[in-house]
């Protein structure tokens, strides 16, 4: 099995503050499995909504698969997500009463070859928490320069 795919959402850690993860399957087609296996998916621009008790990954972009016919899908469509419904109804009741976010961490393909999606509660972060981190990080870089 094709077990190193780890497609991450960079921006995600410098926009946002992480409160909780979780680690869902997702419902997909073959030619998608397909695409994200040949890691031709892209998770930077999407975000999870709550309809009907089921969460929704909205605007995950996964390359249509060069070697499919006319079956193949559509590299934007919505998606579901595989939780437990005590987990859906936990993060519906967080987004709701705090305004938080549900945001995409990484894509990737488990043990036994099934595409997952870790996604995370997180809260937007203020222009000031974005400089304090980039601060941190020089800061951080910067004595492991000099420790060489």
């Amino acid at each position: 099995m094709s077990a190193g795919i780890n497609i991450k959402n960079k921006k995600a850690r410098f926009e946002f503050e992480f409160i909780e993860t979780y680690t869902a399957g997702i419902v997909l087609t073959g030619t998608e499995i397909k695409s994200i296996r040949a890691s031709k998916a892209s998770i930077g621009e999407s975000y999870g909504v709550v309809s009907k008790n089921e969460i929704i990954i909205r605007n995950m972009y996964v390359q249509q698969y060069d070697n499919g016919t006319h079956y193949n899908h559509e590299p934007r469509r919505d998606r579901k997500l595989l939780l437990n419904r005590s987990e859906i109804n936990k993060i519906d009741r967080k987004i709701k009463a705090k305004g938080l976010t549900l945001v995409p961490v990484s894509l990737f393909i488990n043990n036994k070859g099934l595409a997952k999606l870790e996604i995370a509660l997180a809260k937007g972060k203020k222009i000031h928490d974005k400089r304090e981190d980039l601060k941190k990080k020089d800061a951080k870089r910067e004595v492991e320069r000099r420790l060489k």
